[in-house]
C-alpha cells in the first residue's frame, strides 16, 4: 500500500463550507474528494473538467434608458464604497508584476 501523503491548500471559507454540505450529502469527506480529484488529473492527465472564461455581452450604453445606466452607475458606486475597486494605478503596480517588467 502506497503511503499516504499530506496535501494543504487555502481555499475561501465559504466555499469549504458550502462544498462541505454537498460532499456531505454525498457521503463523500474532504480528503476522499480531494484524492478523487487528485487521482482524476493524474489518470487523464489534465484538468478533469473544462475550464473556460464566462461569455460576457459588453454594455451597450447608448441603448441604456436613463433609468437603467443610473442603476449600473448606482451598483458601481456601490462596489467602489464597498472596497471592492482599486485605483488605476494599483492595477497598473500589479499587472506590471505578472509580466515582469
Amino acid at each position: 500500500m502506497p503511503r499516504p501523503a499530506n496535501v494543504s491548500a487555502r481555499v475561501d471559507q465559504k466555499v469549504k463550507e458550502q462544498a462541505e454540505v454537498v460532499l456531505s450529502q454525498l457521503g463523500i469527506s474532504m480528503g476522499t474528494a480531494m484524492e478523487m480529484y487528485l487521482r482524476q488529473i493524474a489518470l487523464q492527465r489534465k484538468i478533469p473538467f473544462e475550464m473556460a472564461l464566462p461569455t460576457v455581452e459588453p454594455v451597450e450604453y447608448a441603448a441604456l434608458s436613463d433609468e437603467q445606466f443610473d442603476a449600473l452607475m448606482d451598483r458601481a458606486m456601490q462596489s467602489y464604497a464597498a472596497g471592492k475597486c482599486s485605483p488605476l494605478e494599483d492595477f497598473e503596480t500589479r499587472f506590471a508584476k505578472e509580466i515582469d517588467r
